[in-house]
């Protein structure tokens, strides 16, 4: 009475767990078991097997089946281990070769015809195949997504007959070609936006350093438009990046035809989402907003608005660039180095600081307001700006502004100054910098050490505007940071009307 093995994935974070699933037929009342502490899901793949074998004239002989997913005491979550469990039972009735299973990791979820659907978590399994000099056995529809790994063998059937047909030699299943790169719709461009020319010189400091961004202003400002408009501005993300991006949108199953993302992700939840949303968490631990924003801008309007605990959960990805879930029976961490952009109105009513429309509570009811977000959540926010809405001239006979392609030029020749700086396996941008890397002139660090002391900065917030006086070197394409660059960098620390900080 021999075992049969095939070899598959569980996912902590975007790391592919190798798991074993062993497969034992054995004298005994009939009964099909699965043990090695299944979800439910899991528990649920002993009908699903059932039925796709009996779909295509199969039949479980009438003894003991178990299946053990090894490691027994690592929980095993979702239906991608349908189709290993049943590629497993197939080996031990000897439908499909024991040793060349052996050769191969498999994921998938079975539909009772037997057909094989999608599931999350492809890229990476097939990168950890790749690793384990194994092949991968993955849905049609996700061949291509598993192509990306490069060197290794992608079984991609669409249903489980013909991957029989495969291993009997009775069929050749065609290896599949990398799915290419997710096409990008081009956003509104800046050229749309008449006046506020302060807040289009944030929004370009911010793209080029990767920097945080908060936008105050009354409603119908333009503080979403401009925020909208910054994703046209950033450059593509390098392939090492791309590859980390597209990682954490497959373990959610959001990689659309397994396309590769080569654009910044650009994610703006609703200000009703819940900690778990923004930061990840949920029954089985699923990335959240500032994990799909990763490498890429996560955009929260009306900032005021979300749940102070949502806000107070950012306080750690935006400092170390990951998130940690926590449950009893795991610790799951997913990265999430994003930039973050928000934008809020000064207060409840909106008009503080117009003696016309502001409410009869100014300025207490702006200092309420914006006491929502903590100290510590604006500490970490780089550029404060506050954005005055365009005149009835301005929108009437204002020229166009500069679109979007040129500000973007500037930007890309900012990033490429900042990855010769760093290097290859350097910080990625500014915002992720050491200020002894920044090349500060003596006349500049003079300045900063100054405003620490009068304006009262934390150390953080005094790094931040080394960094943030950096990218403006950068633009000007300056090799060393000058005076003036720490002075406009501080113009933009901590502008928040009505709120002493």
């Amino acid at each position: 009475m021999s075992i049969a093995r095939v070899q598959s994935f569980a996912f902590s974070g975007i790391e592919a767990v190798p798991i074993e699933v062993q497969v034992q037929i054995s004298s005994g009342l009939p009964a099909f078991l699965v043990v090695g502490l299944p979800d439910k899901a899991v528990g649920e793949a002993r009908e699903r097997v059932r039925a796709a074998l009996t779909a295509m004239g199969l039949s479980l002989p009438p003894k003991r089946v178990l299946i053990n997913l090894a490691p027994a005491d690592l929980l095993k979550e979702g239906s991608h281990f349908d189709l290993p469990i049943a590629l497993g039972v197939l080996a031990a009735m000897e439908i499909v070769p024991r040793d060349e299973m052996m050769g191969y990791a498999a994921l998938g979820e079975l539909s009772l015809d037997g057909s094989i659907n999608p599931v999350a978590g492809v890229l990476p399994a097939a990168i950890g195949a790749s690793n384990r000099d194994l092949g991968l056995i993955c849905p049609r529809a996700q061949g291509g997504e598993a192509a990306w790994a490069g060197r290794i063998e992608v079984l991609a059937p669409g249903d489980l007959l013909a991957l029989i047909n495969h291993f009997r030699g009775t069929q050749v299943l065609t290896p599949p070609e990398p799915a290419g790169v997710a096409e990008w719709v081009r956003g509104p461009d800046l050229s749309d936006v008449k006046g506020m020319e302060t807040a289009k010189r944030a929004l370009e400091i911010a793209a080029a350093g990767g920097h945080n961004l908060l936008l105050i202003g009354s409603p119908g400002s333009g503080k979403s438009m401009l925020a909208g408009r910054l994703a046209g501005l950033l450059p593509d993300l390098t392939p090492q990046h791309a590859l980390e991006v597209s990682m954490i949108h497959s373990v959610a199953g959001m990689l659309d035809g397994g396309r590769l993302v080569m654009r910044p992700p650009f994610r703006e939840p609703h200000h009703s989402a819940s900690q778990a949303a923004l930061t990840g968490g949920g029954q089985r631990a699923k990335p959240g907003e500032v994990s799909l924003a990763h490498r890429g801008v996560l955009f929260l309007d009306e900032l005021p608005e979300f749940p102070s605990q949502a806000l107070e959960a950012l306080r750690q990805p935006m400092e170390s660039g990951r998130t940690t879930v926590a449950r009893a029976k795991a610790h799951v961490t997913y990265p999430a180095r994003f930039q973050l952009i928000a934008a809020m109105n000064p207060c409840r009513c909106g008009y503080l600081g117009d003696a016309g429309r502001e409410c009869g509570q100014a300025p207490r009811c702006g200092e309420t307001y914006q006491n929502r977000i903590s100290g510590p959540v604006i500490d970490r926010v780089d550029l404060t700006v506050e954005v005055e809405p365009a005149t009835a001239a301005e929108l009437a006979r204002a020229p166009a502004g500069e679109p979007s392609a040129a500000v973007a030029a500037r930007i890309a020749v900012a990033r490429a100054a900042q990855r010769a700086r760093y290097g290859a396996d350097g910080p990625a941008s500014n915002a992720e910098a050491d200020s002894q890397d920044l090349a500060l002139s003596g006349e500049a660090l003079a300045l900063a050490e100054q405003a620490m002391d009068r304006l009262r900065l934390s150390p953080r917030g005094y790094t931040r505007v080394l960094r943030v006086a950096r990218s403006i070197a950068d633009l000007a394409r300056m090799e060393t940071v000058q005076r003036m660059h720490v002075a406009e960098a501080l113009a933009f620390r901590h502008r928040m009307p009505g709120r002493r900080v």
